[in-house]
């Protein structure tokens, strides 16, 4: 099979289209024949081995000289096969899921981390969902806990998680700010967004929310708690901004704000969304009841995965960058 291959970190010009042997499955595994594939910014960070930290913090990823997997987690097919211990899936059912290795033409992954497609959606728009959307549903359902009337505050609400946190935050009932460039403030508005400020002419700053979820790290900790109230949760889930050859890129300002938390009265947490069938299960129910619609960027074939890659790293892609299989 088809899968997109590096042999060393770098730019978009290390990746390549090579042939491996087609996995095969055991235990509760799945096999999934890949119809379409998602691009996150966890990708060119994995491509880049950027921050070089992430390299001795996540060494089933990161090797010292080359990644140790498959770039891509998001993906959306047609289970192919499916091993002894598998029980809610059969060969032919249309599913997504998150599991590494997606860049490819099948992927392999435990029946924990694949659900049934939304049935209102194609492959494209659900490939978008996985990574994205299930960091934005723990971010605000189970860590900020955000509860009906709430004002939240999303700074990097264009980006693939922050166009989904939007959506989700507006199911919960809460009362959403989203901030963007001036391109993107109609998209924003259109996903529900009861404010959007263009941090191109106005500051995020002036007034107070109860939630802050950072999704870019392009702003001081000073600057996201002036912008939250006394007893407020700040959630620092950011890093789609720094660019290559840092040595800790947005790892140091979620330690920074971890450290802080223990002397101040707001909160400052971050998280890891943990990708399972149980999130994904909701994301379904909640895309075929219209509450969670993809926006999509872009789309690329497969081959053209060094354009996509290079694309969301360098241009400032909004919403979701889908990879055609």
């Amino acid at each position: 099979m088809k899968v997109v291959g590096q042999q060393r970190y770098g730019g978009p010009e290390v990746l390549g289209m090579k042939e491996v042997d087609q996995p095969e499955v055991v235990g509760n595994e799945v096999l999934v024949r890949v119809r379409a594939a998602s691009v996150n910014a966890r990708d060119w960070h994995v491509m880049r081995g950027d921050p070089y930290i992430a390299r001795l913090m996540d060494p089933g990823a990161f090797g010292l000289r080359a990644p140790k997997q498959v770039l891509g987690t998001d993906f959306a097919g047609v289970v192919e096969a499916v091993g002894p211990e598998v029980r809610r899936l059969k060969p032919g059912d249309e599913v997504y899921g998150e599991a590494p290795g997606a860049f490819a033409e099948y992927v392999v992954a435990p029946e924990t981390v694949v659900g049934p497609k939304p049935a209102n959606l194609t492959f494209e728009q659900a490939a978008a969902i996985p990574l994205a959307a299930n960091t934005a549903l723990v971010g605000l359902r189970d860590v900020a806990q955000l509860k009906p009337g709430q004002k939240l505050l999303i700074n990097g609400a264009s980006g693939g998680v922050g166009t989904f946190a939007v959506q989700i935050a507006r199911a919960l009932d809460a009362e959403v700010t989203a901030v963007c460039s001036t391109k993107n403030v109609d998209l924003l508005r259109s996903l529900g967004a009861d404010e959007v400020v263009d941090y191109t002419r106005d500051d995020f700053t002036s007034k107070r929310y109860d939630i802050v979820l950072d999704l870019v790290g392009n702003r001081s900790l000073g600057d996201l708690r002036r912008a939250l109230a006394a007893s407020g949760t700040l959630i620092l889930s950011g890093g789609g901004v720094s660019r290559g050859g840092s040595v800790v890129g947005p790892v140091g300002l979620i330690l920074r704000g971890v450290l802080l938390s223990r002397f101040v009265s707001q909160r400052i947490v971050t998280f890891d969304a943990k990708p399972s069938a149980e999130n994904l299960e909701t994301l379904r129910s909640m895309a075929e009841h219209r509450q969670l619609i993809p926006a999509i960027d872009r789309s690329y074939h497969l081959a053209d995965a060094a354009e996509a890659i290079r694309y969301v790293e360098t241009e400032h892609a909004r919403a979701k960058v889908i990879l055609t299989v």
